[in-house]
Formats: structure tokens, C-alpha cells, sequence
């Protein structure tokens, strides 16, 4: 029990001894949960993906600890990469870390976002940064969350895609949540476990010509008055082709 007064020396003498003997304790090779922080972060990545060794040192310099934002950046936000041909579509089950990408489409579980969601991410993301030992799991997929989401329009078409539901009052709010959330979290995105993934998902955005063919489908063929639109402009195209070739034609080989 805590107290103000001074220890005795037999007392003293008794807890370096104890402490001494604490000295080899390493909680991290223990198997079971750290904390019930732990158990419960467990049982979300049950069967997750295949952790990740980080390899840190633990003192680290002031500007080390000192987050820039371009390495957080695993891949662009939901309008970018819809703007380049790249779809969203949900993908039906409980694991919500666990994301895939395979021909320009890129599938996400679907996260409910309400009021506990920024304290339990913040719990989840310390306990992460503190314990070394430990995988960054949960750190790797909010960053990526913070990556695609940078307004209330990404939120708003990740809503559309059925990968977003939030108990909060606008979409600027979830926007505004995921982007505080790893303000002053250290982070490398080579030891996330999406990053392998991120790469494929800006190959495919580097590539222009899924950038044209997303810009023209959306021009042309968004909606069925653009289609007929074009339609009508092609077939117009063709007949004054058609009537100027005639007229130069006969121009050149008159009827006898």
C-alpha cells in the first residue's frame, strides 16, 4: 500500500531483492493475454493475417518520434482511386482487417463506425506502440482507413458501396475521426501487412490507360441520355463521312 514514510532498511534491503529477481520477467514470452486490451484485441485478429517482426530500436531520437504523414501513406483516397477505375465492393464477412485487391477491384469488409469507435482504436493503437513485440495489425488498417478517407465525399461514396455505416452526425465527422486518429503514431508502412497489397492497388492507379477508360466510362456511358448522346454523334459522324466521300467520288468519277 502506498505511504509517505520512509522505508525501513530491512524493507529496502527486501525489495531490491524482489527486484532483482523481477529483472528477467519478460511479460511478452508469456502466451496468454497482457491485458484485457490484449484478449480483446486477439480475439479481433483471430486467425488474422501472418504478423509482422518489426524490428525497432527502443530509443528512438526526437525526430524520430515525430510522425510525417508522406510514410503513413499506404495508397489515395476512395475518389482518387475511383477516378482511376478502381471499384469498391463489400466483402461479406467478420473480419474487417482483412482487405483484398484482384482486377482493379478492391474489397472491404464492412465497419460500423459509432461513438466508442475513436477510444477503442486509440486503446488498440497504444497498446500496439508500447508493446514492441507486438504486431501493428490494427495501426496498418487504421492508417489505411486514414488513407482513403481524406473528406466527407470519400466517406459518403464508401457509404454508397455499403464498406461504411456510422452512428455519427455527418460524414464530416468520420472523415475528421480517422484523420486524427494517427496524428502522432510511428509508423512504417513496409512492416503493415497491406502493404504488399497497397503496391498492387498504385500499380494499377499508375497505369493511364485505367485512368482513360474510367474517365470515358464516366463521361459516355454514366447514364443512358450520355449513351445516346454518343450514339447519335457517331452515327451524325458516320453519315457526313459518308456524304463527303460520295460527293468527292463523284466529283473525281463522274457518271457517263
Amino acid at each position: 500500500m502506498p505511504t509517505d514514510e520512509p522505508l525501513s532498511k530491512s524493507d529496502r534491503t527486501r525489495l531490491e531483492s524482489s527486484l532483482r529477481t523481477l529483472s528477467s520477467f519478460d511479460p511478452l514470452s508469456d502466451l496468454g493475454g497482457l491485458h484485457c486490451l490484449d484478449v480483446f484485441r486477439r480475439s479481433l485478429l483471430r486467425s488474422g493475417p501472418k504478423p509482422v517482426q518489426r524490428v525497432w530500436i527502443r530509443k528512438r531520437s526526437h525526430s524520430e518520434r515525430v510522425v510525417d504523414k508522406r510514410r503513413q501513406q499506404l495508397i489515395h483516397c476512395a475518389i482518387e482511386l475511383k477516378d482511376a477505375g478502381i471499384k469498391f465492393k463489400r466483402r461479406r464477412t467478420d473480419r474487417f482487417w482483412d482487405i483484398r485487391f484482384k482486377n482493379g477491384v478492391l474489397k472491404m469488409p464492412r465497419i460500423l463506425i459509432h461513438d466508442g469507435t475513436k477510444s477503442l482504436f486509440l486503446n488498440l493503437i497504444a497498446f500496439e506502440q508500447c508493446h514492441l513485440d507486438c504486431s501493428n495489425d490494427i495501426t496498418s488498417y487504421v492508417i489505411f482507413m486514414d488513407n482513403l478517407i481524406n473528406s466527407p465525399e470519400d466517406v459518403a461514396y464508401l457509404h454508397y458501396c455499403g464498406i461504411v455505416e456510422h452512428w455519427l452526425g455527418s460524414d464530416a465527422e468520420v472523415a475528421d475521426l480517422f484523420n486524427r486518429l494517427c496524428q502522432e503514431v510511428v509508423f512504417d508502412v513496409n512492416n503493415s501487412y497491406l502493404a504488399r497489397m497497397s503496391e498492387e492497388v498504385n500499380l494499377y492507379y499508375n497505369h493511364r490507360w485505367n485512368a482513360w477508360r474510367a474517365s470515358l466510362k464516366h463521361k459516355y456511358f454514366g447514364n443512358p441520355w450520355a449513351i445516346i448522346s454518343l450514339f447519335a454523334a457517331v452515327v451524325l459522324l458516320v453519315l457526313t463521312f459518308t456524304q463527303t466521300f460520295y460527293g468527292v467520288y463523284g466529283y473525281y468519277r463522274p457518271r457517263t
